[in-house]
């Protein structure tokens, strides 16, 4: 594919749903991948659509993201949205637009770890009775499939074929551009308030502007913008790190939960992330490097478990995810008109392509995820903050 506007499956889809949003003013808030994907689908919707972003387009969380993408989830519903999000990161990815690069995988459970060995069994037979491509491997059998990785002190090791990994920011922007050509207005750097009761939105001029909807898309800075409104919402932002060091990896993308870190191919060598901090962040005032010790400890792990890789340092950085009490991010109608969609647990990039399209869909009248109903909480919940990556059981 060269072009969005070009793939026929999409022009279908925009022809097919082009009346349901006639007539409605929508204003999206937060220029991420989530917001903008939200804003592209309202506007092939027929909305009229703005998109108001306080700094530039993928500037936040978005563009600090690590791209990850897979489907490896148990619960049907979770799986679900993740497997249409990969369907539409590979559909409107191309040459002109943003990459998309298949990539297996696999998250594992070290020797003498039996509490997450024996949550990643239960996840893969799950997984296995809700249709998702997973596989359940020993040390053995994983060395024979990917020879970059050191298996001798695996128990067992879940590998999902549904995954890859993208650019973070180059998919946003390509959406936002999309959104545009669908239709929609562009507001970078313009900051806004929300009101509610009616839904509007308040220019820094002081300028109100009612509309049929708020789309509140704004990652950390979710939960303030809501609240200067009058509206609470139980999330929490936390912060997490992340580096890019030169080295030759092609597969597979891996998470050690045995000892909590990630890692994927990056187009300058490799991408490896954890550095979870369990308090909850400040979104205008956290420190977006990374902690002076942080890289020399994630690089020595990295090396455990890719003994062959030549890793040298590139860059590392910080950024923040938002945390829930249930670890079910909020998406839907908050109140009359108001529509919030924050609180992924750091899977929020992974799942915009499919969570933007069902948020623009409740927004012109249809069904919103009743799981994900943000009004399940009263906003004042006390909790505490978890990695998004953990394993767990179910049992």
């Amino acid at each position: 594919m060269t072009d969005i506007d070009d793939d026929p499956e999409i022009a279908v889809g925009a022809d097919a749903f082009t009346q349901a949003g006639a007539g409605l003013e929508v204003a999206v808030v937060g220029g991420g991948a989530i917001g903008a994907t939200t804003a592209y689908d309202l506007a092939r919707e027929g909305a009229d659509v703005t998109l108001y972003e306080k700094d530039q387009i993928a500037s936040g969380s978005s563009g600090r993201a690590a791209g990850i993408c897979y489907d490896a989830f148990a619960d049907p519903l979770d799986a679900e949205i993740a497997s249409d999000a990969i369907e539409r990161f590979r559909s409107l990815s191309g040459d002109e637009t943003f990459p998309f690069v298949e990539c297996p995988y696999v998250w594992l459970a070290r020797e003498g770890d039996a509490e997450r060995a024996d949550a990643i069994r239960d996840q893969v037979e799950r997984m296995q009775e809700n249709g998702v491509v997973a596989l359940e491997a020993d040390g053995d059998a994983l060395a024979d499939r990917f020879d970059a990785l050191r298996t001798d002190d695996v128990a067992v090791a879940g590998i999902a074929g549904g995954a890859g990994y993208t650019d973070p920011a180059k998919y946003t922007a390509c959406l936002a551009a999309a959104a545009d050509g669908a239709g929609a207005t562009l507001a970078p750097e313009t900051p806004v308030e929300v009101a509610s009761d009616p839904a509007r939105i308040v220019l820094e001029d002081g300028t109100e502007h009612e509309v049929d909807a708020v789309v509140v898309a704004a990652g950390a800075h979710t939960k303030q913008l809501l609240a200067d409104a009058g509206l609470s919402i139980a999330m929490k932002p936390y912060r997490v790190q992340a580096l890019v060091a030169d080295a030759d990896v092609d597969e597979p993308i891996c998470y050690d939960a045995s000892d909590s870190f990630y890692l994927r191919p990056h187009p300058d060598g490799l991408l490896a992330g954890d550095g979870t901090e369990y308090v909850e962040g400040d979104p205008d005032d956290y420190d977006r490097d990374a902690d002076p010790d942080f890289a020399d400890d994630l690089l020595e792990r990295v090396r455990h478990r890719l003994p062959d890789a030549d890793l040298e340092l590139e860059r590392a950085w910080a950024g923040l995810c938002t945390a829930t009490p249930d670890r079910d991010p909020l998406v839907g109608e908050l109140e009359d008109g108001i529509y919030v969609a924050t609180g992924f647990q750091g899977h929020g990039f992974m799942r915009a392509p499919a969570i933007g399209q069902r948020l623009a869909e409740q927004v012109v009248g249809g069904e919103g995820i009743d799981a994900f109903d943000p009004t399940r909480f009263d906003g004042d919940e006390s909790f505490e903050i978890v990695d998004g990556m953990a394993v767990e059981s179910e049992n």
